[in-house]
């Protein structure tokens, strides 16, 4: 059995067809719930954002852009770790709102794990942090959404951003300092 197209898909999605937005979802459902549950594995097993429930929100942010004219199926999963991030930050915003004024630390280790079970403020954190390094250096900003709340490796970035791999893991060094110095 062969893969559907999914630039074929996000094309006809777009045009307004029914059929293909039900063929989109099903074709980049276990993607994208793979991404959510590497977000939500260290959080608490009662956590109120589960990982299909941050699938649905994403998928429903997408298929909401209807100024969005989707070039390719990288463009597409771009688009989904900023959807993510934004649901996870806006998450991590009301759930920390009662613990405004306790003090936390941030790491940011080589790999960048997805956030624990008292992540928020990290989440909250890397967020503003990489609100200021895209005023800095808008392609190392991508490329760390794309790690930290889209899940994937610097190889997989690479080919998402349309850049060498080398490249790719020059911008995550210099990513990696910044932030580190920004956090720190």
């Amino acid at each position: 059995m062969s893969e559907p197209d999914i630039t074929a898909l996000l094309r006809a999605a777009s045009e307004g067809q029914p059929q293909a937005m039900e063929a989109l979802f099903a074709a980049v459902y276990d993607r994208l719930r793979a991404l959510a549950r590497r977000h939500l594995r260290d959080e608490r097993p009662d956590h109120t954002l589960g990982a299909t429930g941050l699938v649905h929100e994403a998928f429903l942010k997408l298929v909401d852009t209807h100024s969005v004219t989707w070039q390719d199926q990288a463009h597409f999963f771009r688009v989904a770790a900023q959807a993510m991030r934004r649901i996870l930050v806006d998450h991590a915003r009301r759930r920390s709102a009662a613990k405004r004024g306790r003090a936390f630390e941030v790491s940011l280790p080589p790999d960048l794990p997805a956030p624990g079970a008292d992540g928020y403020e990290e989440v909250l954190a890397v967020d503003d942090a990489l609100v200021r390094l895209t005023d800095e250096d808008p392609r190392a900003a991508r490329l760390v959404e794309l790690r930290y709340f889209g899940g994937m490796s610097v190889e997989e970035c690479a080919k998402v951003m349309d850049v060498s791999p080398a490249t790719a893991k020059r911008d995550w060094a210099f990513a990696r300092a910044w932030l580190q110095q920004a956090l720190g």
